[in-house]
């Protein structure tokens, strides 16, 4: 499926070597002006700052607004967007065309549809994440209306994380640390793998805030089975939210979140119950795989099932945690705002609100 959403639908196209890659939100009320500076600002943050840290295939990202606005203002139609691939590089991928890279999803496309597109992976590379990042920007844009702010950072690298949890340092943090203490360790930890022709995975933080309650539809389309959906995202291997996989360590006593009249004592639900918002902060950590593109000869086989020594050229990530981050972020921002436009119908009263 390419569509991800309920009431809120974003659908995407194309491939990471191809003219465009592009996508259609569907759902989006009518009347929002756009902010073209934050569209711009989301999709920069996605580059990473093209640094040591990231991958060096510049692509200016500008995106191209076809349908669903004018005169900057949503009109409640379908909003089509695309966004130019202008420096693919095709030919890094010559040697390995009819090679399975160890990793990556090129021996499943080809046994699924028996053909794939193997130059920087086709459709299975995160290049398609730019357009979640972009329909997540127009996402914000519906939250920012209800002061419902959404923020992400990375939380550890390999096995450092950090200790003083800190989103603003975050947007200022070459790699989107948490931790300024901790940044340095991490970025040492990224080169080490590097310079060694290897990669290294990583733990993002996501954080939502002023997320009113009851958001989330009962037991099909619960908040958090939504939220789980982000396993969706090119190498994103676990979802956790609140307390997580610690929670299976506890007991009731220690894992319940106790409640009195000024609400609840802790948020080891992470910011949900019964998969509906309670009103806490929303706390979600994606777990990213490091990224299988590496500089190093590896055992494979092609298409002729021929045992043969993969390798890879090209530009890649060295840790694909960092602008996954952002990603994630979008991904986020997306599920809130559709929950927030299903919410409305939840009652006769809300009903009677928006046709009196």
């Amino acid at each position: 499926m390419n569509t991800f959403g309920v009431r809120l639908r974003l659908s995407t196209f194309g491939e990471s070597h191809g003219e465009a890659i592009g996508g259609i939100l569907d759902g989006f009320p009518a009347g929002l002006k756009i902010d073209r500076k934050l569209l711009k600002q989301e999709m920069t943050r996605r580059q990473g700052g093209r640094n040591l840290y990231s991958t060096q295939r510049k692509e200016d990202d500008i995106v191209e607004i076809l349908s669903g606005v004018f005169d900057d203002a949503t009109l409640g139609t379908p909003i089509g967007f695309i966004i130019k691939n202008n420096n693919t590089k095709s030919n890094h991928y010559d040697n390995i065309k009819d090679i399975f890279r160890p990793g990556h999803a090129d021996i499943t496309y080809y046994n699924k549809y028996g053909i794939y597109d193997y130059r920087g992976g086709g459709r299975a590379s995160a290049r398609e994440s730019a357009i979640r990042v972009a329909g997540g920007a127009f996402a914000k844009m519906l939250l920012r209306e209800f002061n419902i702010q959404v923020q992400s950072g990375i939380l550890s690298i390999g096995n450092i994380e950090c200790k003083d949890i800190d989103f603003n340092n975050a947007l200022k943090s070459e790699i989107y640390s948490l931790d300024k203490n901790i940044e340095k360790l991490q970025k040492q930890e990224i080169l080490k793998h590097k310079n060694n022709h290897d990669s290294i995975g990583g733990v993002a933080l996501l954080k939502a805030s002023n997320v009113p309650k009851g958001l989330g539809e009962g037991l099909y389309y619960k908040l958090d089975s939504a939220i789980g959906s982000i396993l969706g995202l090119n190498g994103v291997k676990a979802v956790e939210i609140g307390s997580g996989v610690e929670s299976s360590k506890k007991t009731g006593k220690e894992n319940n979140d106790e409640i009195d009249t000024n609400g609840f004592l802790t948020n080891n639900a992470g910011g949900m119950l019964g998969g509906i918002s309670n009103g806490e902060e929303i706390i979600i950590k994606l777990h990213f795989k490091p990224t299988p593109s590496i500089f190093i000869p590896q055992k494979s086989i092609d298409k002729n099932n021929k045992e043969t020594i993969c390798h890879i050229k090209g530009r890649h990530d060295p840790c694909i945690a960092i602008r996954g981050s952002v990603v994630g972020e979008s991904m986020l921002s997306l599920i809130l705002a559709d929950m927030l436009l299903l919410n409305a119908s939840s009652t006769i009263q809300s009903l009677k609100k928006i046709y009196a």
